[in-house]
């Protein structure tokens, strides 16, 4: 009964932690109540916009953007966080119900979003927000910059208005560059209008309304000009007019590709996410918890689904323009949703008149915004593995689709990553001074008969870290009763390639008289290489423990070292 007593009084205290956190404090209702306008008013044509990426009705992704910043702004940690629809969810949206029917579609999505939240609180509860930063900057930098390329070449045929046919993106942009025919002028000029509009306020104090005034002033000039030739909102399918309402999903459309385009979603949600948590910090100075962030998401995404919208996440855009419109809560964000309903259910024949041409400049503007040629320059000055890694997930993610462009990201990261602590293994040379201290110099490339050689090792020893270790150790070939101490303070693991480099070193020095000490070996460590090590510590291979004293289990491993070398040499001469 304590126990169960316990956990209701842990619950109690943080559900009462959690209310504190989300109270609104009346100094800060001012501030976040104006910030949230623009913030409102920027999520109709953002929501519509990623909603017709994805091939749905606009206005689902209007709902996502009523509800996701709501449901995700009452739970995460990073309170200035805007929990709203993202280009590069919604492409992948795309990607993963490539193959479903259209009539299938929307209910798909729905079902989708589910999913992606489900995954998302998991994350978070298994607490694996630590993973994200496996994620290298150059493959993140690559992906989004692939996601930016491939909507700007997909919306070209709505900003023209052209029908065109390709299995990518790039493909149905070359499509219409050789059927320059197809463009609807009136279209094109629509959607060349929206582009001026948005990039010609974007540097003033105007800014802020930018997107409202694109998504306005076309509109009249379609309606006022009678441009039937261009395409509406409307013809994708009937606008509601009415608040949506929660609605199970359609468990019959659950298949393994809905699943796996779902987890990439996840995973692009999480990672932009982390990003949001770390460019976003709280005024307060409270620091964030990533993974209650996670399950904030994830939450938004499951109320999401069941309110039939879209995938949403951390966004990048909002909670930079929710930031600089001066929010200073959570409240700005929950405010912004909650003040995107009426205009939704008041203007919803408004929105159906939205010319398709002006959506299509909404993303292209977007995802031109989105490319950052001064980060891909400093990543190519970095190296080539870092070119690496942004050419082939860019490749990667314009050709293939998104699920398996977000799988070959995190796979090469890890593969980079691991083959990176490889290469920068480097083993040194301490040299004992008189005063008891180490003077650190390159490691010989031989050993040298009856000395005592202490090597320190920088760097990982896992994996192909140990094959390197193998490959710089001093050569022990011809050496006659040399001793070799290698120091391995501070390690927390080694596995079983290492202890087989390092049977074989000791075998080759036992073959010219010699011996090996591992110094600084923890009590775990030690106890592992006892048990698993598979090596003789009666034998050539000798173990001392660490201390509490840096350099103390070094010290003791040479002065025995030293000890056995003045032993062995005696023995050799003695009758």
């Amino acid at each position: 009964m304590a126990g169960q007593g316990d956990r209701v009084s842990r619950a109690v205290s943080a559900i009462g932690a959690w209310l504190r956190s989300v109270r609104p404090d009346r100094r800060n209702l001012r501030a976040d109540t104006v910030a949230a306008v623009p913030s409102a008013v920027g999520s109709v044509p953002d929501g519509m916009a990623s909603a017709a990426l994805i091939g749905v009705n606009p206005v689902i992704g209007l709902y996502a953007s009523i509800v996701g910043p709501v449901a995700g702004g009452l739970a995460t940690s990073t309170r200035m966080m805007v929990v709203a629809t993202t280009t590069a969810a919604a492409l992948a949206a795309a990607s993963a119900l490539e193959g479903v029917d259209a009539a299938d579609r929307p209910s798909a999505l729905f079902l989708l979003t589910i999913i992606v939240g489900v995954l998302m609180i998991v994350a978070g509860l298994l607490r694996l927000g630590r993973y994200t930063r496996f994620v290298s900057h150059s493959v993140m930098t690559g992906f989004l910059t692939g996601v930016a390329a491939s909507i700007f070449l997909g919306q070209l045929s709505g900003l023209t208005g052209a029908e065109v046919s390709g299995s990518t993106n790039v493909s149905k942009a070359v499509d219409l560059v050789t059927h320059l025919s197809r463009i609807d002028l009136a279209s094109f000029g629509i959607g060349l209008g929206t582009l001026g509009i948005l990039f010609g306020l974007m540097s003033t104090r105007w800014g802020s309304l930018s997107a409202l005034v694109a998504l306005v002033a076309p509109t009249l000039v379609v309606m006022v000009f009678g441009l039937d030739s261009v395409a509406q909102v409307r013809d994708s399918g009937d606008i509601p007019r009415q608040v949506p309402l929660p609605a199970l999903p359609e468990l019959e459309l659950l298949s393994l590709d809905l699943v796996v385009g779902a987890a990439a979603v996840a995973v692009i949600v999480l990672v932009q996410g982390a990003g949001v948590s770390e460019a976003a910090p709280n005024p307060s100075g409270t620091p964030s918890n990533i993974n209650q962030d996670f399950v904030a998401q994830g939450v938004a995404n499951v109320a999401v689904g069941f309110f039939r919208g879209q995938p949403v996440g951390g966004s990048v855009s909002g909670t930079a323009l929710s930031v600089a419109m001066g929010a200073r809560s959570r409240w700005a964000a929950i405010m912004s949703g909650a003040l995107l309903l009426p205009l939704v259910v008041l203007f919803a024949g408004l929105v159906g008149l939205v010319p398709m041409p002006i959506l299509a400049g909404v993303l292209i503007f977007a995802a031109i915004g989105s490319i950052k040629p001064g980060v891909i320059a400093a990543i190519w000055r970095t190296g080539g593995t870092s070119r690496i890694a942004l050419v082939t997930t860019f490749v990667a993610t314009l050709f293939l689709p998104v699920a398996a462009a977000v799988g070959i990201g995190v796979a090469l990261s890890l593969l980079l990553q691991l083959n990176q602590e490889a290469m920068d293994l480097k083993v040194v040379e301490l040299v004992p001074q008189p005063d008891g201290r180490f003077l650190e110099r390159p490691a010989p490339g031989r050993l040298t008969s009856g000395t005592a050689t202490v090597l320190d090792v920088y760097g990982s020893l896992l994996y192909a870290g140990s094959r390197t270790l193998q490959a710089r150790l001093p050569d022990p070939t011809g050496a006659e009763g040399a001793a070799v101490v290698i120091r391995l303070h501070g390690r927390t693991a080694l596995g079983a390639t290492f202890y087989r480099v390092v049977g074989d070193y000791a075998r080759k020095l036992a073959a010219g008289n010699g011996r090996l000490y591992l110094s600084g070996l923890d009590a775990d460590l030690l106890d592992q290489l006892r048990r698993a090590g598979g090596l003789d510590l009666a034998g050539p291979v000798r173990a001392v423990a660490a201390t509490g004293i840096v350099g103390e289990s070094t010290q003791r491993a040479l002065h025995d070292a030293d000890a056995w070398l003045i032993r062995h040499e005696a023995d050799k001469h003695s009758p």
